[in-house]
């Protein structure tokens, strides 16, 4: 198999695009260095089409190396036909090779084997070549024999039964014909075996769907459901179809027909469609996955490219009733003021207890610079705000609240990096901090966190967890990449993404700059131990240097670019240090770039990256943040009422619809048929993780905790 060719027709791009593209992946680059620093040689093919093929030529590659296996075992076999070899070579699948090998794979003991070992072959071909010049029964008495254990007639017709059962199951014509049957004319269904304690699977007590149009997250939810033995999940088909099929392939001269009956029963029953059953059940559960890793890659997106609140003191405030409200309050830096991390018990029972609390945690707000509160969304959020609210409110102080998603926050504050950030300080005081620095700068603190504790996909527990963990890496590298990342504060957490970076090396950048102090260029990445050129190359254009002695430093221009970078500069008569962005703007939109890149024998894509990086140097490409303001009215799932109209964060997006909080505890669902007037697709059409809704609440279920949400009856 030409992998380039099966690429070229797999994804529709140009063959020149893909040599070249796969020519630097096996160069060992890295896929936000060639999406961003080698468009001329690509084409101009982006992260996601690079991601694809990256994957796509491992999974053909691997196909290749099975394949090779495969054709060497038959032909040591001594059956390889050249129609065979034709057949293996040009298969699509790895599901489809090992179709065509079943036959002559080498087996465990089996009925089949067991049989051909006693010498019943002979008699076997009697039935598949529906011989009558011979009586079968005549015929068998020829291999009775004790010390093979054929000890009558019947013995021996079972065991060349045996052997034909395992020859039709064997046949990939048939498992074919069976799943291309299944598949298109099948369907599936569920019964429910018993209730969990929200009734989850209600929807699936007595449900039947096609095969062919099921919902990727339909199916998940039955597979979750029958892991869960609260469904019985089958595969419904018409069986007496596929019995018609094999008969008239091995049964063509209507020979044997009892023999055959009962060999085709058998063999269907405990071969065939046990086997092909399952194949079609981890198709349907690999293209859902699929479908999920793709809605997890959006959100998590979302998630991580939302606006930073940079250079602001923001006060972490994890909400609690137990054991109260834990606060830290971070610098414009990120770093935590010793004098202000404590407990709060605003939430108290009693209203002296309360009050109390107040006293105590008015002169934090007060005699301390706070530009924000971010307030945890989890237990006692809602009883916290409205307390916090009403002392900014009654003391006139110049602070916003802003909640923040508290998820895998804990996952953090117990994990050994929050040990090693904070040894001192206990796991809830370090989560303040946590969720005051997501504020600040989300992507830099959820890179802490295992993408998968963040929660914002759908059946993610259920998925290849390997799978997604390389899924949710790539998206978390692309994001890092496409920010851009400062050399002198990002932790080992942010730079162990950026490209070229591991952990090892980002570690021992972290030493070094301990140790020597800030960096003044990126040619000091020199200096760091194992980081060589190759790694330098691979990383240099994505990290920022803000006050060091090259400008160019601050800006997504690559050294190896900067000869350019400053002949444009020169030509232009920019300042990157003292012009403001519209003089910038101005003088740059005056510059020749199709004449100086004829001059220069350089590309015009990158000649246009390094215009754009010198009209914004330093400057984050994240949008403004947006506050959500609460209705304190609503502080419970109790005080909900059909009709409200509320405003709510988008805290997740699924195939069926969006979650979102309205701070009650527990987020309401938007049904994909609720979200907008027009027809989409999906959620993510029109939503994104973090964005503010108005919502109108159009049920209420306190029991199962279920609330149903309306965008469209909102407006």
């Amino acid at each position: 198999m030409d992998v380039i060719v099966r690429l070229v027709d797999e994804l529709g791009l140009e063959k020149r695009k893909i040599e070249a593209a796969v020519k630097l992946i096996d160069e060992g680059n890295t896929i936000p260095f060639i999406a961003r620093y080698r468009k001329e040689v690509t084409g101009n093919l982006d992260d996601a089409e690079l991601r694809k093929l990256a994957d796509r030529l491992t999974y053909l590659r691997n196909l290749n190396e099975r394949i090779d296996t495969v054709l060497k075992s038959i032909e040591e076999q001594g059956k390889l036909t050249d129609e065979l070899k034709a057949q293996i070579e040009n298969v699509k699948t790895l599901a489809e090779l090992e179709d065509l090998y079943r036959p002559y794979k080498p087996k465990k003991k089996t009925r089949g084997s067991i049989a051909k070992e006693k010498g019943l072959e002979p008699l076997a071909k009697i039935i598949l070549e529906e011989d009558t010049s011979v009586n079968l029964e005549e015929e068998a008495k020829k291999y009775i024999n004790e010390e093979k254990k054929v000890l009558s007639v019947d013995d021996a017709i079972n065991g060349a039964k045996d052997i034909v059962c395992e020859v039709i199951s064997d046949d990939p014509d048939i498992r074919k014909y069976i799943k291309d049957l299944i598949n298109k004319h099948g369907s599936i269904s569920s019964k429910e075996i018993k209730k969990d304690e929200r009734d989850t699977y209600k929807n699936y007590a007595d449900y039947q769907e096609a095969i062919s149009s099921i919902k990727p997250h339909r199916y998940l939810a039955l597979n979750r459901g029958e892991n869960e033995k609260c469904l019985k999940v089958s595969l419904v088909y018409d069986e007496e179809a596929i019995v018609i099929y094999i008969k008239k392939k091995y049964n063509k001269k209507k020979e044997f027909n009892e023999i055959y009956s009962e060999i085709i029963a058998d063999a269907l029953k405990r071969l065939i469609l046990p086997s092909v059953e399952n194949e079609i059940r981890n198709d349907l559960f690999d293209s859902a996955s699929e479908k999920s890793f793709e809605v997890f890659k959006k959100n998590l997106k979302s998630l991580l490219m939302y606006p930073p609140l940079k250079g602001k003191d923001i006060l972490g405030f994890d909400p609690g009733f137990r054991t109260g409200c834990k606060y830290a309050l971070i610098d414009k830096m990120g770093n935590p003021n010793r004098n202000v991390i404590g407990v709060s018990h605003i939430t108290a029972n009693s209203a002296s207890e309360v009050e109390l609390a107040k006293k105590k945690l008015l002169p934090v707000l007060k005699e301390n610079h706070i530009d924000y509160i971010a307030l945890g969304n989890g237990t006692a959020s809602r009883e916290s705000e409205a307390v916090l609210s009403s002392m900014i409110k009654e003391n006139n102080l110049p602070i916003k609240i802003f909640i923040v998603n508290e998820s895998g926050a804990s996952v953090y504050s117990a994990s050994k990096l929050g040990e090693e950030e904070f040894p001192d300080l206990p796991v809830e005081k370090r989560s303040a901090i946590s969720l005051a620095r997501r504020l600040m700068d989300p992507l830099s603190e959820l890179v802490k966190i295992d993408p998968k504790a963040i929660g914002v996909g759908q059946y993610q527990h259920d998925l290849d967890q390997k799978r997604l963990g390389e899924v949710l890496e790539g998206v978390v590298e692309d994001c890092v990449n496409t920010v851009g990342v400062n050399l002198n504060t990002a932790s080992v957490s942010l730079l162990k993404y950026v490209s070229g970076i591991n952990k090892t090396i980002a570690q021992n950048i972290y030493n070094y700059r301990e140790k020597n102090g800030e960096f003044k260029n990126r040619e000091e990445l020199r200096n760091v131990p194992k980081l060589g050129d190759k790694a330098f190359e691979q990383c240099a254009g994505f990290l920022r240097i803000v006050d060091g002695n090259e400008p160019l430093d601050n800006t997504g221009v690559h050294p190896e670019s900067y000869k350019y970078a400053k002949e444009i500069i020169k030509e232009t008569q920019i300042d990157l240090k003292n012009d403001d962005e519209d003089t910038l703007n101005l003088k740059l939109s005056l510059f020749k770039l199709d004449k100086f890149a004829y001059k220069n024998e350089v590309g015009e894509l990158t000649l246009k990256d390094i215009i754009e990086e010198l009209k914004k140097p330093g400057r984050d490409i994240r949008d403004d943040v947006k506050i959500v303001e609460l209705d304190n009215n609503v502080k419970s799932i109790e005080d909900l009422k059909v009709g409200m109209i509320l405003t709510g964060t988008v805290r997740n997006l699924a195939d069926f619809g969006a979650f979102v909080d309205i701070n009650v505890h527990q987020d309401g669902l938007v049904h994909i048929s609720e979200i907008s007037n027009k027809y989409i697709r999906h959620p993510s059409e029109v939503l994104s993780i973090n964005d503010i809704v108005k919502v109108k609440v159009i049920s209420v279920d306190t029991v199962t905790k279920r609330i149903g949400l309306s965008i469209k009856q909102a407006k």
